[in-house]
């Protein structure tokens, strides 16, 4: 059962944390024998832990993740204890989600836990990659250099996101008031439109008849119209959620659309290489470094690929070039690379330099995307206004010849 308290410090210093305990008993006898007195001691609720779990673990955002990594990696550089580490880290975070997770860091560290352990009870917050950097680095007994580097990851990774959603705000801002006007034009503007041409008894070409047969169907169904267009797109993202079926299939749609193809497969080997590397860095051996960069890749072909250069590969003796090899996924020049780099015996430092490289060719493969882009997307909106302005200019102007 859960516990929350409220004790004093030796130092008249007043903290809170929760602690797991059978009884209120248990609480106060570990209180004591931590050197505190207890001011408040309540037990919470599942319903209540559920809550904090989701609070804590789902708003600790990237941005707080790398100043958790740096922070520590400083004062674990200078001499500072872990505990005492985490006590300076909870006095600086007022963030409720952090200083929540770090309560539970030191409740796990009093208790004599591993310190990974909190870490991992937070999958969906922290990657596995982080969760087994800090594993490795504390059974090797170095972990200011792997928050150090995980840090230093953590702030390419941001960048890379801040990148893509800054090349591809512009579109996504163009498309969504373009929507936003065709629906007006569509479901509102062009029945009254159609209404009045069909009521004044004129009888308008056979272009403008199809087009206002539409505004005049979508004038009467519209709002189901609408209803059906959001159900599609919520069955859609619950099938892509809960389907890994259908989650392959529209990923190797989508990524298989010219130029999009492209900017995929350069965004999955940059998330390879980057992962691969802070992994190898850490210290875990090749084929589990491998393995947890495979479950971190969202891209179907290189996730099997990597399953099996580790297991069909390195496992039965192959070496990490041969293994490389075998796999048409990977363009030469990064199977070269690393087959160099393994003879020389800095894979990490080629695989860190490759990631550099591909997320500045990401950047240049945005660019080329979003140019091409933009002027399809003007042109398929403005097609679709022409035609509805032509249907409605078209009958007009006959209208007024015959007068």
């Amino acid at each position: 059962m859960l516990f929350h308290y409220i004790a004093s410090q030796p130092d008249g210093k007043i903290i809170e944390n929760d602690v797991e305990a059978n009884d209120v008993g248990q609480v106060l006898t570990f209180l004591s024998s931590q050197g505190f007195k207890p001011v408040s001691v309540k037990a919470v609720s599942k319903a209540t832990q559920t809550g904090r779990k989701e609070i804590f673990g789902g708003k600790i955002s990237l941005t707080d993740q790398v100043f958790i990594s740096k922070y520590l990696a400083l004062m674990l550089k200078i001499g500072t204890g872990l505990l005492q580490a985490i006590n300076i880290l909870i006095d600086d975070f007022s963030k409720p989600a952090v200083r929540g997770f770090l309560l539970e860091v030191r409740s796990n560290l009093e208790k004599g836990q591993p310190f990974f352990a909190a870490f991992a009870k937070y999958p969906k917050t922290f990657s596995q990659v982080y969760i087994n950097s800090v594993k490795a680095g504390e059974t090797a007994g170095n972990l200011e250099y792997i928050f150090e580097n995980l840090s230093a990851s953590l702030i390419k990774e941001k960048a890379l996101r801040d990148q893509i959603k800054g090349a591809l705000f512009y579109p996504i801002i163009l498309l969504g008031a373009s929507v936003l006007i065709l629906i007006f034009l569509v479901v509102f503007a062009l029945p009254k439109i159609a209404k009045v041409f069909s009521e004044s008894g004129f009888e308008p070409p056979l272009f403008s008849k199809i087009v206002f047969a539409i505004g005049l169907f979508l004038g009467k169904f519209g709002v189901y119209v609408l209803l059906g267009v959001a159900l599609f797109v919520g069955v859609f993202v619950v099938l892509y959620k809960t389907s890994l079926v259908f989650k392959r299939m529209m990923v190797s749609i989508f990524s298989g659309l010219p130029l999009v193809r492209d900017v995929v497969k350069k965004i999955a080997i940059q998330r390879f290489a980057a992962t691969l590397s802070t992994l190898i860095r850490a210290g875990m051996p090749l084929t589990d470094a491998l393995e947890i960069t495979a479950d971190s890749i969202t891209q179907f072909q290189l996730k099997e690929a990597l399953v099996r250069i580790s297991r069909d590969g390195l496992a039965k003796g192959l070496t990490v070039g041969e293994a490389f090899k075998r796999e048409p996924y990977f363009p030469k020049t990064v199977v070269n690379l690393i087959a160099i780099s393994e003879k020389a015996g800095h894979i990490e430092e080629v695989l860190g330099t490759l990631a550099d490289f591909y997320a500045a060719e990401i950047d240049s493969s945005l660019k080329t995307l979003v140019a091409f882009l933009e002027p399809i997307m003007l042109l398929s909106i403005g097609l679709i206004i022409g035609v509805i302005a032509l249907a409605i200019v078209v009958p007009i102007y006959q209208l007024t010849v015959q007068f």
